[in-house]
């Protein structure tokens, strides 16, 4: 299983949890199985089958450079970072 961070925008279709443990071996399969447990996830981090412009998937803080198909180890952790806007 891997530790998904929520980020609190995100919270409240997480029934309110800051983070979730969830099963799966690429961040597709992490996101599915969201998507399965809390539904409306999906929605919120993929478009079209990549992931959604203005939010970054890292893992073990290393930045998702192949999108949905990078590997997470058993007991990683998963960071979903909504763009910050500002000027």
């Amino acid at each position: 299983m891997a530790m998904v961070f929520i980020p609190a925008l995100m919270r409240p279709v997480a029934g309110g949890k800051d983070r979730v443990e969830i099963e799966g071996r690429t961040l597709r399969e992490i996101v599915e199985n969201l998507e399965k447990a809390y539904p409306g996830m999906k929605a919120l981090l993929v478009a079209d089958g990549q992931i959604q412009d203005g939010i970054a998937l890292a893992v073990n803080g290393e930045p998702s450079e192949v999108g949905l198909m990078m590997e997470v180890p058993d007991g990683g952790e998963v960071q979903i970072m909504p763009a910050i806007a500002g000027g």
